[in-house]
């Protein structure tokens, strides 16, 4: 019995649409937070202000009540109040944490019959913030043993070119190739230059979800092979509608499948796809041999950052707010990452031990721990899909050289400077420049 509980990639150009939807709309009147600190940076111990104002047609609205709540990130409040708004701002005490982590301050306000809110996140020493997940004594054997009996199987790579999208410095195929288990296969779009040559790759692999992709063109133009994977064992070219049916049917909640056996956990398929794609990228005679990225978002920060855990052919990895980082964080008292499968459960429960379990085997943080590749990463302070506090976790633990550049603001989303930021710094390993 499954209890599932649910509560993109790095890309260029078009591909940015994917996180621009997952911005947060403008609204009539807004409720600004903010602590006092630019940075919304803290260290233990130390007390934070939160700033609330209201804004209408950009100007500070007064008069109204003010009713907030003060708690750790995703978890109950521990401190609450109204207070009339007689000024440009109102200041509330926040408190502090004695533990690094962070602390949410959100604000709602009625204005004419309709409320607003809005939320601010304070981080403390949140590059000390050390995982829940604990690594089982034979998980690195269990992909060892699960990677050679992939190795066992053959590539058998199929590239479809699809003439209506190739422009013209670029090919672009639908490809797919054998994966693990049986006869599971990985889809794809395959951006190929047409000038003769060697080139570096990057894998782009997708966000949470079940759709069609279109393949990177853009990098492809700059002078790279791009392999933009989708996670299901499905062709990544066929009618929305395929794509919705299996969105609310077959699919739905796929994270959750399985989650009470290790050996058959929906995500055990997925993470040696990644794999079986770099296999696939070492087999194509343009790419130069040598750099390998992989970029995504969300479930794709997850998979970047497992790809390069799990195979050392990976050079560089752009991870943005990873998912399935420190999944048993609710279990201890803090926020747990995407998909948030045991917040409100009974760890005691006999059901809910075996998906612990399991889930060890397969949370982002140990992969973390074996991660070569140099890595650019991003997030911010308000992300309620996939947590600071579990994205800490494992960016904490990464040994290998890594920069981190925090829009403290953002939730589950970017600015146009972080993907602008991002992008050179990847071309530029890459020598796209």
């Amino acid at each position: 019995m499954i209890k599932y509980r649910s509560t993109l990639i790095i890309v260029i150009t078009a591909f940015w649409i994917g996180f621009v939807k997952a911005q947060p709309r403008e609204q009539f009147v807004k409720v600004i937070v903010a602590p006092e600190h630019q940075d919304w940076y803290y260290h233990t111990g130390e007390k934070v202000i939160f700033r609330i104002s209201v804004l209408k047609d950009g100007n500070p609205v007064k008069g109204i009540d003010i009713n907030y709540e003060i708690g750790p990130e995703l978890m109950e409040s521990n401190k609450s109040g109204t207070e009339k708004l007689t000024k440009d701002f109102l200041k509330v005490d926040g408190g502090t944490m004695r533990t690094p982590g962070f602390l949410r301050c959100t604000a709602k306000a009625e204005y004419e019959g309709v409320e607003y809110s809005g939320y601010a996140t304070a981080g403390f020493d949140p590059e000390r913030i050390e995982p829940t997940a604990v690594e089982p004594n034979d998980f690195t054997q269990f992909w060892i043993d699960a990677k050679n009996e992939l190795a066992s199987i053959p590539i058998d790579a199929r590239m479809t070119l699809l003439p209506d999208r190739c422009t013209e410095k670029v090919n672009v195929y639908h490809v797919n190739i054998q994966n693990y288990p049986g006869n599971a296969r990985v889809y794809g779009i395959l951006c190929m230059p047409k000038t003769e040559g060697k080139y570096p790759a990057v894998l782009r692999v997708p966000g949470a979800g079940i759709r069609p992709y279109y393949g990177d063109i853009a990098t492809a133009e700059k002078g790279a092979i791009t392999l933009q994977i989708g996670i299901h064992g499905i062709p990544v070219i066929m009618d929305d509608y395929v794509y919705e049916n299996l969105r609310t049917g077959a699919l739905r909640n796929y994270p959750g499948i399985n989650l009470n056996d290790r050996d058959d956990y929906y995500y055990k398929r997925v993470y040696l796809g990644c794999v079986r794609a770099v296999d696939f990228i070492l087999t194509l005679e343009q790419f130069d041999g040598v750099n390998l990225a992989v970029a995504g978002g969300s479930q794709g920060g997850a998979l970047t950052i497992v790809t390069a855990g799990l195979d050392d052919r990976v050079k560089y990895i752009v991870p943005y707010y990873p998912a399935l980082c420190d999944l048993t964080g609710y279990i201890n008292g803090r926020a747990g990452g995407w998909p948030h499968m045991f917040r409100g459960v009974d760890a005691e429960d006999p059901v809910v031990k075996a998906e612990i379990k399991t889930s060890a085997y397969y949370d982002v943080v140990n992969f973390a721990r074996y991660v070569q590749a140099e890595g650019y990463f991003s997030w911010g302070f308000n992300d309620n899909v996939c947590p600071p506090t579990s994205t800490y976790s494992a960016y904490n633990v990464i040994d290998a050289p890594k920069q981190l550049l925090i829009a403290p603001d953002t939730g589950h989303w970017s600015y146009p400077e972080q993907q602008k930021k991002t992008n050179a710094w990847l071309f530029q390993k890459l020598g796209l420049e």
